[in-house]
């Protein structure tokens, strides 16, 4: 084409301009979560359909989140507590008594 440079946009929606087909979709399924309950179906279906709902929640939620640069968000994982045989708690590789204490 004359005139035009490498990567130059001719015609269509301006960058960062929302598409509309996508935007009609969102009112109708926002339209349809009002008519069929609201909240108390989305409730229902936090029990009833866990997976699905979680779907939902992982969509709905930020991508980024933001701390304070100077104390880091710091996320722990915590699927079972560990314990020695006597009952302590294995924390970090170290025993460590009921009362919180490292023991030797």
């Amino acid at each position: 084409m004359p005139g035009s440079k490498p990567g130059e946009r001719r015609g269509g929606r301006k960058k960062g301009t929302p598409n509309k087909f996508n935007a009609d979709i969102k009112g109708m399924i926002i339209g349809a979560l009002s008519k069929g309950g609201g909240e108390k179906w989305l409730v229902r279906q936090m029990t009833e359909n866990p997976v699905a709902f979680m779907g939902l929640v992982g969509r709905v939620l930020p991508l980024t989140i933001a701390g304070d640069p100077t104390a880091p968000i710091s996320i722990h994982i915590v699927t079972s507590v560990p314990r020695a045989t006597d009952g302590a708690v294995v924390v970090n590789g170290q025993t460590k008594a009921a009362n919180g204490h490292a023991r030797a």
